[in-house]
């Protein structure tokens, strides 16, 4: 990956690319991009772990709340889910689906990732009545349903901007001495300025930020291929009063490499994992210019309480810390307990062509 970058480095005007481009080819290169190689990313053994990969619990709750209620939602037994990983999630899905819903679900799994899509039919193998893939969601036309997503938004391409003395820059991307460094150039990209202006961005000084173009883009492909639906986005992020603390203004850009957190996303292109927090209010604001409307924003352990994940504790103690009923009380614990996993991320609901009540939604 290093000598592809290189290359493209070489090949670009004033030999610059952007955070943005560099994030492209880091994660999404054909063949050399992190997520696109035939390597686990997810779990003990990778680099990273999701709410989806703690325990099925996730998958069955999101299953059994839905079967409960999409008739309600007036909307069909149809799920899309973007970026499947490794299927776990669709699997206990599908599987609580099955014990909570009469008519069957039909699901629907987005994912560029030729790797991922492989690990999917693996585990969804006793599942090929009820799913299809999709590769990208230009794929997905008039779908009428429930979309959802888990750590999607934070791993798409993003631009960098810093304001030094009151002038913004972009920062850049060289290749110096056989490294990658970081170089602040005049910003003088369209794209961003607009986006800026816009959403009447102010940047205080000394101060860097992502501006995430392509959430943009992506939002709007997604309103285009709803018709009718809910979308539920669930991922970290921060709103634009959370933005402006101090501890914020090196902005938020981070890689994950064997479970290891590193501020330099530099290093380790295509082996590391990189990701950015979800600007929520500029998502919200995309998202109704879009077509969407806001239905609300909930952390994700008080969503889970709301849905009675307690109701799924197993009943009787098990004093085998080993056993299943052990584990599966222990993953419950670990999305609800204060400082858990769940107590960082937010489940932010949006519909479009639907009118009901929040309240509807529990």
């Amino acid at each position: 990956m290093i000598a592809i970058l290189k290359e493209f480095i070489d090949k670009s005007p004033n030999r610059l690319i952007s955070y943005a481009d560099f994030i492209e080819y880091a994660l999404y290169h054909p063949q050399q991009g992190y997520y696109m190689k035939d390597e686990l990313k997810i779990g003990r053994s990778g680099d990273f772990i999701t709410t989806s990969n703690i325990s099925s619990i996730f998958g069955k709750i999101i299953a059994k709340w839905y079967a409960s209620h999409y008739q309600k939602l007036h909307l069909p037994a149809r799920f899309c889910e973007i970026g499947g990983g490794n299927g776990r999630f669709a699997k206990a899905f599908i599987e609580a689906w099955r014990q909570y819903a009469n008519e069957p679900i039909e699901y629907i799994i987005i994912d560029s990732s030729p790797f991922h899509q492989k690990l999917q039919r693996e585990c969804l193998q006793e599942f090929r009545e009820e799913v299809s893939q999709l590769k990208n969601v230009e794929e997905l036309d008039h779908f009428e349903g429930l979309v959802f997503s888990n750590e999607l938004f934070d791993a798409l391409p993003v631009h960098v901007i810093k304001n030094e003395d009151g002038i913004l820059f972009e920062v850049m991307i060289t290749n110096k001495e056989d490294k990658l460094v970081e170089v602040l150039t005049p910003l003088e990209n369209s794209n961003i300025l607009a986006y800026i202006q816009r959403h009447s961005l102010k940047l205080k000084n000394g101060y860097r930020i992502e501006i995430p173009l392509v959430m943009g883009e992506m939002v709007q492909r997604l309103s285009q291929a709803v018709t009718t639906g809910l979308v539920m986005t669930v991922d970290y992020g921060y709103t634009d009063e959370e933005w402006q603390q101090p501890e914020r203004r090196d902005g938020s850009l981070r890689g994950y490499y064997q479970h290891q957190m590193y501020s330099d996303v530099l290093q380790n292109p295509g082996l590391m994992d990189i990701t950015s927090h979800v600007p929520w209010s500029l998502f919200i604001r995309e998202g109704e210019e879009s077509g969407f409307e806001i239905i609300n924003k909930y952390r994700q352990d008080e969503f889970l309480l709301k849905l009675g994940i307690l109701d799924e504790l197993a009943e009787s103690f098990d004093p085998n810390p080993f056993s299943e009923k052990s584990k599966h009380n222990r993953a419950i614990k670990s999305l609800i307990l204060p400082g858990g996993i769940s107590s960082s991320f937010q489940i932010l609901f949006q519909g479009k062509g639907l009118k009901f009540a929040e309240s509807e939604l529990f």
